[in-house]
C-alpha cells in the first residue's frame, strides 16, 4: 500500500475486519501489515518450536579416574568413554587425588596423557590437562 498514515492505516484494518501489526518497528518508517494478531502470533510460536527442535544441544560426559586405577578398570572405563564420543558428546576425563596423592601430581598426568593417546583415534584434545583444586581434568571433543 505504500507509505499511509496511522489513522488511514487503522481504518483500513478497522474495515478489513483484522488488525494493524507492526512488523518492523526499527525501520524508517515503521513497517506495519494488517492481519490477524492471533494468527501471527499461533505462526511466530510454532516458528520458535520449530527453531528449539533443530538446535543441537552438546552434552559433557564425565569419566572419574584415580591416579592408582588399574589398567583393567581404565580400559573399561574408556570403552564407555568412546560410546559417549562415538554419540557426539564431549568428555572430560577428571582424575580425583585424595590424601598425600597430592604430591604426585605426575602420576595423574601421565594417565590423563595415556587417555589421550588410547582415544587419539576417535576424539582430539580440546582443553589440555590442568589442575583445580584436588581434581586434574583433560576435556576431549569428537573428530
Amino acid at each position: 500500500m505504500g507509505i499511509v498514515s496511522l489513522g488511514e492505516a487503522k481504518s483500513k484494518a478497522s474495515a478489513a475486519g483484522m488488525d494493524l501489526v507492526e512488523i518492523a518497528p526499527e525501520a524508517k518508517p515503521p513497517v506495519c501489515k494488517i492481519l490477524d494478531f492471533g494468527k501471527f502470533r499461533y505462526e511466530k510460536q510454532k516458528k520458535q518450536k520449530l527453531n528449539k527442535k533443530k538446535q543441537h544441544v552438546v552434552q559433557v560426559k564425565e569419566i572419574r579416574l584415580r591416579p592408582n586405577t588399574g589398567d583393567h578398570d581404565l580400559l573399561t572405563k574408556l570403552t564407555k568413554a568412546k560410546k559417549f564420543l562415538e554419540n557426539g558428546s564431549k568428555l572430560k576425563v577428571t582424575i580425583l587425588f585424595r590424601g598425600r596423592e597430592m604430591a604426585k601430581q605426575e602420576m595423574g598426568l601421565a594417565l590423563l596423557n595415556r587417555v589421550s593417546e588410547i582415544l587419539d583415534e576417535i576424539a582430539k584434545v580440546e582443553k589440555a590437562p590442568e589442575t583445580e583444586g584436588r581434581r586434574m581434568s583433560l576435556i576431549m571433543a569428537p573428530r
